[in-house]
Formats: C-alpha cells, structure tokens, sequence
C-alpha cells in the first residue's frame, strides 16, 4: 500500500523510506502562516497548531486525492507555551537561537492520517530539549555551517545533521524531533492494513 506525504520535508521522507512505508510525495502548498495567525489570534497554543497544520495539509490533499491514505505533519517549537516560528532570516535565526539559549524547550510533532478529505487518525509527541549554554559568536558560527536555505525551511537546528551539539540533553524520540513519530504511523498503517 502506498500512501501520499503531504509534505516537501526530505527528512520525513528520508524517515518513511528508512521504514519501508511506500509513499508518493504531493505538497499541500498550505499557507502556514496565515493558519498559525488565525489560530494565534484565537488563543491557540502550540500544541493546538500544529495538530491543526498536520490535519489541514493532509485533508488539502486528500481531496485531491480519494481512497488514498494521506499523511500530514507538522513541527512546532514551544518555548513555555509561546510558538516560536521558523526563521525569516539569518538574523532572526540567531534571535531565536539567543531566546532558546540555556533554557528548556518542547518540540512538538504532530501527525494525521486523512483517507476521503477527512481525518481517520492523528498522533502529536512531544520531546524537551534543553540547550546549552552558548556565547553569541559560538551562536552565530553555529550559524554559520547551516546554508540559508535549509534555515529558512527547517528551522534554526537540524538533529539529523549536526544539531544535537547545542543540547545538554534531548528527551524524545529521535525521528519525532526530526519531523515524525514514525513508530506511531508504522503500527497505526499495520492495522489498516488488516
């Protein structure tokens, strides 16, 4: 059975194939930031939108889509219940890194599985973090290995690739952090296929 990523994450994709799930990949072209707006102003929390951006994109391409499994995703950082936002800029990048630094984050993985334009299944984990201690010229040579464009796409660290040196501890799954509790899909996917 082959499912459809609703993603353009390489990571998640990269995490599916390591799983041997079999998956088309097909963006939902959601406006992320406008749906964490809307919901901001509605009071939402982290936790809250990123459930909700998972189950948007993958009901987006479920309609396109019918009788096939769609999963969404998305990842949050919450820093004490404040959404911190993927980086616009690389100076912005090192204000978040700055806001994070020696403190205790969550980041939050949402998932949800949409067959017919409606959801059938969703999972949210999520991991603490706790970052090191840095300088802001250990922060900005940090910085300075990560192109911008990664940066802009997938936030101000990446576990998968040299992330894991700003931390003093990760509590979590590794694959969670880095976009999806895969253990979560991988049973629930074994069910529906029974």
């Amino acid at each position: 059975m082959k499912i459809i990523l609703a993603s353009k994450s390489g990571v998640r994709k990269q995490i599916l194939d390591n799983y041997n799930i079999d998956c088309d990949v097909e963006v939902s072209n959601v406006d992320e930031d406008q749906v964490k707006n809307s919901l901001l102003a509605e009071g939402a929390n982290p936790l809250l939108i990123s459930k909700n951006l998972a189950e948007i994109k993958s009901i987006k391409v479920s309609n396109r889509n019918p009788d096939r499994l769609v999963l969404g995703a998305d990842s949050v950082v919450s820093l004490n219940n404040e959404l911190i936002n993927k980086p616009r800029s690389r100076e912005e990048a090192l204000e978040i890194l700055k806001k994070l630094n020696n403190s205790k984050h969550n980041l939050i993985s949402s998932v949800c599985i949409a067959k017919n334009g409606a959801m059938i299944w969703n999972h949210t984990d999520s991991s603490e973090l706790k970052m090191k201690n840095f300088s802001e010229s250990q922060l900005l040579k940090y910085l300075e290995k990560i192109d911008t464009k990664t940066l802009l796409n997938y936030g101000v660290y990446q576990i998968e690739s040299g992330g894991l040196e700003l931390f003093d501890y990760v509590k979590g799954d590794r694959n969670s952090i880095m976009g999806l509790p895969i253990k979560e899909i991988e049973n629930y996917i074994r069910q529906y296929k029974k």
